[in-house]
Formats: structure tokens, sequence, C-alpha cells
């Protein structure tokens, strides 16, 4: 597989056919690794509200080191928040200090995906190849842990 393809890959000039994401995940996988996301998740969940303003959301990010975020309603996931999506509001915005005051409901994004806690780093990385910046963790209808791109690519350096 040629760097140029992955690079294309990477960036999302090309949308990968299975067969090609699979070669993909055989090279940065080991084989016979049996690690499942329990075993790399962080946890708890910093999350917020939909109900909640931008500035709360920004103040936890702020005081957690946290690019993003899912936000619930009674305890369901209904979005996530992401450092992008807030720029990309402000930039929009007339007024970008209004933003701050604003319900997260009017600026979030889709749910995070979901996994289980048995399943593998592959399925994981699968994921993360979508372009998505968090993978959350649910057991039994709760939010048991939140995995990033780091925490994967960190895994397999030190091989935990």
């Amino acid at each position: 597989m040629s760097q140029s393809l992955i690079a294309r890959v990477e960036t999302g000039a090309v949308d990968p056919r299975l067969s090609t994401l699979s070669k993909i995940l055989n090279a940065i996988t080991v084989p016979g690794d049996k690690r499942r996301v329990s075993d790399v998740m962080h946890s708890p969940v910093i999350s917020v509200e939909a109900t909640d303003t931008v500035r709360r959301a920004v103040e936890l990010m702020e005081k957690g080191g946290l690019s993003q975020m899912p936000v619930l309603e009674g305890g369901k996931v209904v979005g996530s928040i992401q450092e992008t999506t807030l720029i990309r509001t402000m930039l929009g915005s007339k007024e970008p200090q209004k933003v701050f005051e604003s319900s997260l409901r009017n600026v979030m994004e889709e749910c995070f995906p979901i996994v289980g806690p048995t399943a593998s780093i592959d399925d994981v990385l699968a994921l993360f190849t979508r372009d998505k910046p968090a993978v959350l963790v649910m057991d039994r209808g709760k939010i048991v842990g939140i995995i990033t791109k780091i925490d994967v690519i960190s895994a397999i350096k030190h091989g935990k």
C-alpha cells in the first residue's frame, strides 16, 4: 500500500474500500491483538447537558484539557461538542462573544460513535478512519468510557 494512498485516505480525498481499510488496519495492528476498548478508555467521562451554555462546556474543556465532550439530555447521549465546532460557530457569528451564552443544543453536532466495552481496538480504529474524534463506550445504557485517537495511538505504541 502506497504512502500517497494512505495520505489521501487521511485527508478525506479518498473514501477507502473495505479491502483497503482492512490492509491499513492489518498494517498497524499486531496479529492476535486481543486488547479491548475497556483496556484503553478513559473513565469517568466528562459530559455536558444539552441545556448547558457554551460557556459551561468551554470551562469544562479548559479545566479537563479536553477537545471534545459528549452532550447528554436526561442521561442519554444526544450529541457532541468539539473545539472545531465552537471555532466554526464563532467564525460564523457577527458577535462571537454571544456564542458563549448560547445553549449547547443550538451548536452541538451528532453523537460520537458508540461501542461496548468488549469491542476490539480494531473496531475503534475503523471508526476513526471516518473522521470521528472520539468513541464512547457504553455498558447497559450508561457511558462508562471514552476513547480518543491519541489513546489508541498510544496503546499501539506502548503495546498496552
